[in-house]
């Protein structure tokens, strides 16, 4: 018993000493990705104003107005009946001093020409389609597009009346 007991004995501190005490060096293992170093970024990020922020009294959009006069002096009558048809119309989507599913109406005419406005109004869907400012301007609120209420362009003139009353 004591031989058999002196053999495990040796058995098992021949087993530790073989299984123990090296160090192996860890191989790295194989990747399929790329190691690239950081690439320092050469261009700036621009400073990007939104599209509704953005002024650009140059453009007309697309659609079948291409040119208005605008009194100096606001038409009542006129502003009052286009407050009518906005109320009715369009406060699904816009607000007149805040930013709702669409743009406020507030200033814009400060930001956008007449022409370019009557025409968002009474054609969006080529604006949209056709517009670079008006496809930004869907971007920029979550692709909701402005829906054609068929108003005429005696309501949407009204209508621009109503927003040169907005300050």
């Amino acid at each position: 018993m004591k031989t058999t007991l002196k053999l495990m004995t040796l058995l098992f501190a021949m087993l530790v000493i073989s299984c123990g005490g090296k160090e192996e060096k860890k191989k790295e293992k194989f990747s399929y990705s790329k190691k690239t170093e950081p690439v320092e970024a050469t261009t700036k990020k621009e400073d990007k104003t939104p599209a509704s922020q953005r002024v650009d009294l140059t453009s007309k959009g697309v659609g079948p107005i291409k040119a208005i006069e605008l009194t100096a002096d606001i038409d009542q009558t006129m502003a009052a009946h286009g407050e009518e048809v906005f109320k009715k119309m369009c406060t699904a989507c816009h607000r007149p001093n805040k930013k709702f599913i669409g743009p406020a109406p507030t200033g814009i005419l400060e930001r956008r020409s007449p022409e370019w406005i009557m025409n968002m109004i009474l054609n969006p869907e080529e604006m949209v389609k056709n517009d670079p400012l008006a496809k930004e301007l869907l971007i920029e609120f979550n692709g909701s597009p402005m829906a054609n209420q068929n108003l005429t362009e005696e309501e949407a003139r009204a209508v621009l009346e109503y927003f040169r009353t907005l300050k």
